[in-house]
């Protein structure tokens, strides 16, 4: 009986289609679209990576921003204090848009 089943097995494995009968042996799917994609041209270089820095403006800016800086800590002092100058939020908002400023002037 064990004998009669494992011939069986045989059998019906060796007559299971196997996917490659009756199939051309082609590329796997996506080579050939990766070959189209990997023939294309290149971007051309930037000509000119580096922006030209104008240095009075960073110096001016950079000016204010340490003028503005320094004066924070007192404001803070008066905080910690109970009192709020007037014009800490503005010299905040000023501090953070100058220094995103200079930061993007100055690196590529």
């Amino acid at each position: 009986m064990a004998r009669l089943l494992s011939w069986l097995l045989v059998l019906l494995l060796l007559s299971a289609p196997n996917g490659s009968h009756g199939q051309a042996h082609g590329r796997p799917p996506g080579i050939a679209t990766g070959d189209t994609l990997a023939n294309h041209p290149l971007e051309p270089p930037l000509e000119n990576r580096y922006k030209k820095i104008d240095l009075d403006q960073v110096k001016r800016e950079s000016g204010e921003l340490r003028k503005l800086a320094d004066s924070l800590p007192d404001q803070i002092q008066q905080v910690a204090s109970g009192r709020i100058p007037k014009d800490l939020p503005d010299n905040l908002k000023r501090v953070e848009k100058l220094a995103r400023h200079l930061r993007a002037e100055i690196t590529p």
